[in-house]
């Protein structure tokens, strides 16, 4: 197996100017399984197989942060029989993933609402929490029944009420205020974000976080992601000129 530097020098990416955080929003799962005349959970199945290929690119690079937008808080719109099977696949891929993951020295968090998902699934999240916090590799971050908009508003009637308690001024909200707030407040914002299957929207997915993020969108579809897709995403990434707002020198 190369190793990282190996990588690097066969990709042509500069060790310096990888992302630390890497977010994707996981497109394409239905459209790959109707071109091949199969139903659709064959494609979130062939999916969850993407999932861990882009866990062990990162790790190969050494990114330090991977966010997965795993189920938007849209997606309860979709068929019941579709969302069941969805939630299904989620039970087996943490049942079939945890272990290799905390032996790989990854951090798993998950972000979103929990207070829809099944008991037995928030169980699920909650021990594969507890038992890979101490992990000190790749944070893998699962938005589950996640909604940019929802975390907005939940921090500011969170702010608001730190201020009609008296433990917080008005004067005092700044945007580094604001983001102790959010459900990320501890994680980098996402220096690249990819989305796959040739859509170019952001879908309600960190939209405060994603401020300065450069967008990378690729017509592969989900199931098709592959490492040498994400190696080509962080390739385009170190040819951006990130200014955040200056003009260039």
């Amino acid at each position: 197996m190369a190793t990282r530097e190996e990588i690097l020098a066969q990709e042509g990416l500069h060790p310096d100017r990888l992302p630390r955080h890497v977010a994707i929003i996981m497109d394409g799962n239905g459209r790959w399984a109707q071109q091949r005349g199969l139903p659709r959970v064959a494609g979130h199945r062939r999916g969850a197989d993407a999932v861990r290929i882009a866990v062990e690119g990162c790790r190969e690079l050494g990114i330090g942060y991977l966010t997965l937008y795993a189920f938007s808080s849209e997606n309860w719109k979709r068929p019941p029989a579709e969302v069941d099977d969805l939630m299904g696949l989620l039970r087996l891929y943490l049942r079939r993933e945890l272990a290799e993951l905390h032996r790989n020295d990854v951090r798993v968090r998950f972000i979103g609402d929990r207070s829809r998902l099944a008991e037995d699934i928030v169980s699920l999240l909650t021990e594969a929490e507890r038992l890979t916090e101490g992990n000190s590799g790749l944070t893998l971050v699962i938005a589950l029944n996640y909604g940019a908009r929802d975390e907005i508003v939940r921090a500011t009637r969170r702010i608001a009420e730190e201020v009609a308690a008296g433990r917080l001024r008005p004067e005092q909200i700044d945007e580094q205020a604001y983001a102790r707030y959010l459900q990320t407040a501890d994680i980098p914002d996402p220096d690249l974000l990819v989305r796959t299957s040739g859509e170019q929207r952001l879908s309600n997915f960190l939209l405060w976080q994603s401020a300065y993020t450069e967008l990378v969108f690729t017509s592969t579809l989900w199931p098709d992601f592959s490492k040498q897709s994400l190696r080509e995403a962080v390739r385009e990434f170190q040819n951006r000129d990130r200014r955040y707002g200056a003009s260039r020198g």
